[in-house]
């Protein structure tokens, strides 16, 4: 990036050390939350800029509630702290991954589960995993 041009190129967002999040134009970002210790994807949800910044300070994960219109600490109510491990950024900067420890009972989905993909479509139908 130059000094005349703050906004970054293809090329710095792609290879450069600038962190320069892609929202949408409702202000979010796709945060997907991943088990450190196991790779597992235990959930799929959205930050604003507030949520990324207070989870990399915090190293607790914050996210946006669309539903709910405000920022969420995950588990402020239910005891379902996410940890954060490592956060990593996609190629163009507009996805989120999250590595995360889980407290409490190690769940992350509001329905008590383990990971919030607990059931798998067969033939047009749910079905447990």
């Amino acid at each position: 990036m130059t000094r005349k041009d703050p906004t970054p190129t293809e090329h710095d967002l792609e290879h450069g050390e600038v962190l320069a999040p892609r929202y949408d134009a409702a202000g979010l970002i796709c945060a997907v939350a991943t088990h450190a210790d196991t790779g597992e994807v235990l959930m799929v949800a959205w930050m604003n800029a507030e949520a990324l910044r207070l989870t990399l300070e915090t190293r607790e994960v914050w996210y946006f509630s669309r539903s709910r219109n405000e920022l969420w600490h995950k588990g402020a109510t239910s005891g379902q702290i996410q940890d954060l491990v490592e956060a990593r950024i996609d190629c163009d900067q507009d996805v989120v991954l999250l590595s995360v420890r889980p407290r409490g009972d190690g769940g992350a989905c509001h329905t008590g589960a383990r990971s919030c993909f607990y059931r798998v479509i067969k033939n047009g139908r749910l079905a447990p995993r």
